[in-house]
């Protein structure tokens, strides 16, 4: 006879779970109890918002379900951007909420909510455990959810009673990852369309990737001498000085990619959707029927023609579809192989920061600094804003996993993201990229590096304003500005506060010796980097967008 909690412990230790992402409360009590003899790490946030990005994070960067557990009613809700955010990213994510008594439901008892509603759009199921007896089936059956097809959020609803019921129970068993394979008439039709194609492009992106998957497409497009660009925010999916890497497909797309992407005869979209942001609003491919023959390689059937009509669908998981590939090969070197070569060059010179900026801190010659001094395997964290674009556009991306940011476009992701890839990986440098306005959404988390020992480097481009929003306001409301000031706190001073090392910059020259210095302390660091807000982007001004109209 065992507890609902112990049950649901036994559960998270068959299904692979090191580690959870956690805010304590009263409702799961009896889960909190049986963690204390159990060897997975509860690694306990500041909110739940925080936490479940941080879950989220773990399921982006290893490809296994991350776990957050959430007390009920507002720490549900307080949780819920984590699960948009996994949900329009494609990540699988477990996330476990406290709920009333049985005997109480429907009655709006405290902190109750209906979460089959309130998550019903987000996740991609909900289920609430009534009997402790069916913890192993249901808990596994979420682990198999979340990671199978195209992956997501399951949310599983924990009844306080339940939790404490002793109950007699099958031993847990893990759930089996399905990896769905292409058949060899689909590997022959897409070798057929190549070999006719003269502007062939190859888009990666999506999730369900492994090391070994990327390594494998490398090799492909290497024998094939194919261009190949990343979906927004999937840059880790190619080296980026891989010959054929030709740039990011998203937001502030090279305009040179993005007419050779809409003049290409043949499209290879491997893993990913491709929404409205990479696809710049559906225009690089036209939906729902592109211009360009189109070969769809996603692991979830449903996806395959919803969006866009393909030529070939192909129902496989990009790390099945990536071994498949590679053994493939042309019969003659590709006519479009000079094409692909020059491509890189546009992409080298599009990659390369600027030297000049308004301002007394100059981001060009920052960004060009931190390229010749990062390791090739540092992980970036971000959250939303103009700020990333420095990160998007200039960062070389070297080695698998090393970018955690939501595709979703949401805010306040870099400081927990950032947190839980360095508890995944403690080997690997890693970075959060940070607005001022970005940091303080889940700024807090910063005493969760510090209390798990997880030193990571906050870079805060602080200019005072909300960036995106004040640019675009400039540029439909020219000098009426209205919502987007800030007033901030002295940043290197919170991280002192919180027990970290904090910096600031004020002038271009000074940001290099500020960030050895973080790096030197092994703590959590905070460097405030003071940015004129006239330097909104790389290339413009706000002035000159303001002007523009």
């Amino acid at each position: 006879m065992k507890t609902g909690g112990r049950l649901i412990v036994e559960a998270l230790e068959a299904n692979g779970v090191e580690r959870i992402y956690s805010v304590p409360g009263e409702s799961y009590l009896a889960v909190l109890d049986a963690l204390h003899d159990s060897g997975i790490r509860n690694i306990v946030c500041r909110q739940e918002g925080g936490a479940a990005m941080m879950a989220d994070c773990e399921g982006r960067l290893t490809g296994r379900p991350g776990v957050c557990f959430v007390t009920r009613g507002p720490g549900a809700t307080n949780a819920s951007p984590g699960i948009h955010i996994a949900r329009q990213d494609s990540n699988p994510v477990v996330m476990f909420v406290g709920q009333v008594a049985r005997g109480n439901l429907e009655r709006e008892a405290f902190q109750e909510v209906d979460y089959k509603s309130f998550f019903g759009s987000m996740a991609k199921w909900v289920v609430e455990i009534d009997d402790a007896a069916r913890i192993p089936e249901l808990v596994t059956r979420a682990f198999s959810i979340a990671a199978s097809g195209r992956p997501g959020p399951v949310v599983v609803a924990l009844p306080e009673d339940m939790l404490t019921d002793e109950v007699e129970a099958p031993a847990p068993l893990p759930y089996m990852p399905v990896e769905t394979s292409p058949g060899q008439a689909e590997i022959a039709s897409t070798v057929d369309l190549l070999e006719k194609a003269v502007r062939p492009f190859v888009i990666l992106g999506g999730t369900r990737w492994t090391a070994d998957a990327v390594a494998a497409m490398s090799d492909a497009l290497e024998t094939w001498k194919l261009p190949v660009g990343c979906s927004f925010r999937r840059q880790a999916l190619c080296d980026h000085l891989h010959a054929s890497y030709a740039g990011d497909v998203g937001i502030g797309i090279n305009p040179k990619l993005g007419d050779y992407i809409r003049k290409a005869d043949l499209v290879l979209l491997v893993g990913g959707r491709f929404g409205e942001m990479p696809s710049s609003d559906y225009s690089l491919l036209k939906s729902p029927y592109p211009d360009q023959k189109l070969v769809h390689i996603y692991p979830d059937a449903s996806e395959l023609g919803r969006v866009y009509r393909p030529t070939v669908a192909i129902n496989a998981t990009p790390t099945a579809f990536a071994e498949a590939f590679a053994a493939t090969a042309p019969k003659a070197t590709p006519v479009w192989a000079n094409r692909t070569a020059e491509l890189h060059e546009e992409y080298l010179a599009w990659s390369t920061p600027p030297v000049e900026g308004p301002g007394a801190v100059k981001m060009g010659p920052i960004m060009a600094w931190l390229e010749k001094n990062l390791p090739e395997d540092v992980i970036i964290a971000n959250g939303a804003g103009n700020f990333a674009t420095w990160v998007h556009r200039f960062h070389r991306f070297r080695r698998f996993a090393g970018q955690a940011a939501p595709t979703s476009g949401s805010m306040g992701y870099g400081v927990p993201g950032g947190i839980a890839a360095k508890l995944i990986f403690p080997e690997r440098e890693t970075i959060v990229w940070a607005g001022d306005g970005d940091f303080l959404m889940n700024g807090q988390e910063f005493a969760t590096a510090l209390q798990y020992g997880a030193p990571v480097i906050v870079v805060i481009l602080n200019n005072g304003i909300y960036g995106t929003i004040r640019m675009h306001q400039e540029r439909e409301y020219p000098g009426r500005v209205s919502g987007t000031t800030l007033r901030n706190p002295d940043f290197a001073a919170l991280a002192s506060a919180y027990g970290g090392h904090g910096e600031t910059v004020e002038r271009t020259e000074d940001f290099a010796a500020a960030f050895e210095r973080a790096r030197a302390t092994g703590l959590p660091a905070i460097i405030d980097v003071k940015l004129d807000p006239e330097a909104i982007t790389p290339t413009r001004t706000l002035t000159q967008i303001r002007e523009r109209r």
